[in-house]
């Protein structure tokens, strides 16, 4: 056995200051990297099922215009379907409608989609029932509208037409505004009110395996290429369209999530380390005199302060592991009881949002305990100052 670790293993630190301080660091730099990871998990699976990761749409970028389709089958979808990065394609029928509920009006967006489309056939359980809908809980909320309520709707064009709409479900919705309440829809519905023939669609929407901010700009670029290459003359001109170019605002808010960890992270870990270089100096200076008789056994200044370094890196990893354990617990309350919630207004979730990614958090650990031991190389140099000739004294 090497004799730095022996030595080091009859040591005792006595900085439990420092250890609950390391636990309290990793506490947080494990939640706020959680928290990071569990708004991007959900910002992003929610522009998924609002708009797709990637849209095929018309030129004149308006989807709520009835007058100008796109066709479900063109020439250019079965190489799209083909793309390394697809996981699915979604035809939708887009419209814009007013819901009038005794004296409230309400503009509303109605998305018509497939109803085995797999993130809201729940939405409609009973193929029975004529005209269904799903609406968002904001609309719910503000018109007093629930479950078996049905929903007058208007639709404003050449002429206007007026629908009876069934509700069977309420849904959460992550971009829940007045000004953009989106109502889930069955997609032939959709078609015949606007006098389609059954392969007529707004738009194309692109889900992707991968939905990182790189990955949708480059599918986006990907699946527009394909278009220009394989249209025909027949098929209506369409443009591909990236979520992040659609929603910028977000993918910017979320970056800023990011910097605001990073922030954490790097002041945390340094919070961790300078409690561990004053525990480190405390212990240095209560053992000074088995340093002096370290030396003047033939022990090196580098044997010396591996040997406080191999005990101080003991104390890092116990305080690691309690900061570890409690913010995975605070994760597991969170993530089954939703106790801590936001403004969706505000935050686009209603619940702070946490995904304890292992990889990411094990890079995390990894990165701050080689900070913090680099760290601690600073008191070890204490060591090279101790004169055995005065620390140790014959009595």
């Amino acid at each position: 056995m090497d004799a730095s670790f022996f030595i080091a293993g009859r040591l005792r630190f006595k900085g439990r200051i420092a250890m609950v301080s390391i636990a309290i660091s990793y506490l947080v730099i494990i939640i706020a990297v959680s928290v990071s990871s569990g708004f991007r998990q959900e910002i992003r699976s929610g522009l998924s099922k609002l708009s797709g990761d990637v849209q095929l749409m018309p030129p004149t970028m308006n989807v709520l215009d009835a007058g100008h389709p796109i066709d479900e089958d063109a020439s250019y979808m079965p190489y799209i379907r083909e793309m390394d990065d697809v996981d699915a394609v979604l035809p939708v029928v887009y419209r814009a409608g007013i819901v009038k509920n005794g004296e409230d009006i309400h503009g509303i967006i109605i998305k018509g989609v497939p109803r085995d489309a797999g993130f809201i056939s729940d939405a409609f359980p009973a193929d029975s029932v004529r005209l269904p809908v799903s609406i968002p809980s904001r609309l719910a909320e503000i018109s007093g509208l629930e479950p078996g309520d049905r929903m007058l709707t208007y639709f404003v064009g050449e002429d206007i037409k007026a629908r009876q709409f069934n509700v069977v479900s309420v849904h959460e919705a992550m971009v829940e505004t007045d000004d953009r309440l989106v109502v889930y829809a069955d997609m032939e519905d959709m078609q015949r009110i606007n006098g389609w023939n059954p392969g007529q669609v707004s738009s194309i929407e692109i889900l992707l395996k991968d939905n990182d901010e790189e990955d949708i700009v480059r599918n986006a670029e990907e699946a527009g290429t394909l278009v220009n290459a394989y249209s025909s003359d027949d098929d209506p001109s369409v443009i591909a369209v990236s979520s992040v170019s659609s929603y910028p605002q977000l993918f910017d808010w979320l970056d800023l999530i990011d910097f605001n960890v990073l922030f954490i992270l790097v002041l945390m870990t340094i919070v961790a380390g300078f409690n561990m270089i004053s525990g480190l100096l405390i212990m240095l200076f209560e053992n000074i005199s088995t340093i002096g008789l370290l030396k003047s056994l033939g022990m090196t200044d580098k044997a010396i302060s591996k040997v406080f370094l191999s005990s101080s890196a003991v104390l890092v990893l116990k305080g690691m592991a309690a900061g570890n354990i409690l913010a995975l617990v605070f994760c597991f309350i969170q993530n089954t009881t939703h106790v801590l919630r936001l403004d969706p207004e505000n935050y686009f979730v209603s619940y702070v949002p946490v995904n304890p990614d292992l990889a990411t958090i094990l890079a995390s650990d990894v990165a701050s305990f080689v900070i913090i031991m680099l760290l601690l190389l600073i008191p070890c140099l204490f060591i090279s100052k101790v004169d055995p000739a005065e620390t140790v004294r014959v009595k």
